[in-house]
Order: structure tokens, then C-alpha cells, then sequence
């Protein structure tokens, strides 16, 4: 038996495999995030961790586990630019994430968002919530059209992939990029050529030195004043002053945004932006997605502390497309 720590509470069955395999389970009991040095102390404590995106696995964390018996981080999630990759396989411990399993949820999301933001939908709800709606007319509300505009895919992973399917269904063309030739229909090399030609540009990058703040003034100005930008992947791919300038300007025509930089707070700029849907990073927010995120993540660690190599090890050098 080992002793595996969860950081925060997962959904109903997540902790099941951990359960089934007689790992002992380390839980903070009130569900509250763990400060630095709790997560830290505790790391010296367990063979294994189970930890969401919020929480920061440093080289600090990682040292001061390893020195103990810490063995595998599993990250409840597809993302792990929370956790230091590179120190945790220098020192012996492996990471694991959750591919796969939240791709048409988190896509479904995605699409969500385009139709959302692209017809202006939560400016509708909050002018008839708010008691500002006088009724039909001619020429109110208007917005644009989802069918028949063309898709950029910035990214083209598992998830942006499944977005383009769905896409299919509103008739809409789709181009994409990524950092290597995919070989497939759609295909362009530059972002600056997706940012020129598309209606409508989603985010589906990884968060790394090379992608934050890849959307800047600049990508924006280079958008059609009738184009709309959706981003479920990271919030600092997206310089957030930079597109509230262009949403106030009229730069870009509006925009659809799941993430954050610096969540949980969001930029007050942003908060009042014009033409804007913005929600919680819900992306795989549904209760059965969840569940098999936290199950895979602790099978992750079962493999790991059993001697196993899971299907889910995030290699050092990885770089999602």
C-alpha cells in the first residue's frame, strides 16, 4: 500500500482505482486549495500526487518529494505547463496527464463559444434579462453568421480536430496551422495567413515560452474587423489588454474566451468589454468527463507505483501540436 495524495476533491468514482489497488488516499478534508507549503510538506509524505491545473508542481515541490518517496504526478488534466516536466524526469519521477478522454467535451465547448460570441448571443440575454429589450425588430441584435465562414485552427491536436468535425455540420471552411505540416486538407503554414483569411480564429495551443502571449496587438490587427476569436486552451496565449483594445476599437468584431491569464481573477478590462461571452474554464465540465479524467489520472499513478509504464506519461520533451 502507498500513500497517494489528492489535492483537491475529484468527482464522484474518480478515486476508485486507487481505492480498488489499497492505496492509501491523502486528502486535505475541508476541499480547500493547498498553499506552497502545505503541497510541499506533503510531498515528502506520499509516493504519489494527484493534482489539478491549479496547482503549482515547482522544482521546489518536486526536490523536496523525491527526497522523500514522491514516485509520479498524475495532473487531472490534458495541460500540465503547471508542472516543472523537465526536474521531474531529471529526478526520477514520472508525470502522467489525461489525453483522449475530454476532447469532445472540451470541443463541444469550443463550438459553443463560436456560435455564442459570433452571434452576439450573451449581449442578447443580458439586454432581456436586464430589462433593456423593447421587443422583435428589424434591426436589432444583429450579429453574424456561423455556417458558410471559415474556421482557423490555431493548433491542430486531438481537440481542434474534433472541433473541425463539428464545424463540417455548419457548413463551414475550415484551414488550420501547427508547428509541422499535418498533410492534411486545410492545412497553411503561417498563423498570419489563418489570421487573414478566417471569420472566426480558436486557440488549440499548448502554453509555452514560445505560445504565451502568441495573440498580441499585432495577430490582431491582422484579423478582419468582422472576425471573431475563441480561445479554450491557455489564457496567457491571449495578451488580454491587447484584445480589449481591439474589441473597443472595433479591430476584431468579438470574442469567446474559457480561460484566463492569471486565473481565477480576470482582467476588469475584460470584465467590461464589448461583445465578449466569457465563462469559468469549463471546457470539460461535464460530470462524466470529469470522472474519467480523474480515473485516469489515478490509474496513472496505480501503473506507476506498481511498476508499470502507463499509456498517459508525459515525456520530458513533449510538445503537444
Amino acid at each position: 500500500m502507498a500513500r497517494v495524495l489528492v489535492t483537491r476533491p475529484l468527482t464522484q468514482g474518480g478515486t476508485d482505482p486507487l481505492l480498488e489497488a489499497g492505496h492509501e488516499i491523502v486528502e486535505r478534508g475541508d476541499g480547500a486549495p493547498l498553499s506552497p507549503d502545505e503541497l510541499t510538506a506533503l510531498a515528502a509524505e506520499c509516493d504519489g500526487i494527484v493534482c489539478h491545473l491549479t496547482d503549482r508542481m515547482d522544482a521546489a515541490v518536486l526536490e523536496v518529494g523525491r527526497a522523500g518517496r514522491l514516485r509520479v504526478v498524475a495532473n487531472a488534466a490534458v495541460g500540465y505547463d503547471n508542472i516543472d516536466v523537465v526536474t521531474a524526469h531529471s529526478l526520477g519521477i514520472t508525470v502522467c496527464n489525461t489525453p483522449g478522454v475530454l476532447d469532445d467535451t472540451t470541443a463541444d465547448l469550443a463550438f459553443l463559444l463560436i456560435l455564442t460570441a459570433t452571434r452576439l448571443a450573451s449581449d442578447a440575454e443580458r439586454d432581456l434579462r436586464e430589462g433593456r429589450w423593447r421587443g422583435w425588430g428589424f434591426g436589432t441584435h444583429l450579429a453574424r453568421d456561423v455556417h458558410g465562414s471559415v474556421l482557423g485552427l490555431v493548433g491542430f491536436g486531438r481537440i481542434a480536430r474534433a472541433v473541425a468535425q463539428r464545424a463540417s455540420g455548419f457548413d463551414m471552411d475550415v484551414i488550420h496551422t501547427a508547428r509541422h505540416d499535418t498533410g492534411l486538407r486545410g492545412f497553411v503554414p503561417t498563423l498570419e495567413e489563418v489570421l487573414t483569411r478566417s471569420d472566426i480564429v480558436s486557440l488549440h495551443v499548448p502554453l509555452t515560452e514560445s505560445t504565451r502571449h502568441l495573440i498580441g496587438a499585432a495577430e490582431l490587427a491582422l484579423m478582419k474587423p468582422t472576425a471573431v476569436l475563441i480561445n479554450t486552451a491557455r489564457g496567457p496565449v491571449v495578451d488580454e489588454n491587447a484584445l480589449v483594445d481591439a474589441l473597443e476599437s472595433g479591430t476584431i468584431f468579438a470574442a469567446g474566451l474559457d480561460v484566463f491569464d492569471g486565473e481565477p481573477s480576470v482582467n476588469p478590462r475584460l470584465l467590461s468589454a464589448p461583445r465578449t461571452t466569457l465563462l469559468p474554464h469549463i471546457g470539460s465540465a461535464t460530470i462524466a468527463t470529469r470522472t474519467r479524467m480523474a480515473r485516469l489520472a489515478c490509474q496513472g499513478v496505480c501503473d506507476v507505483l506498481a511498476g508499470l509504464t502507463p499509456p498517459n506519461v508525459v515525456p520530458a520533451a513533449q510538445q503537444p501540436t
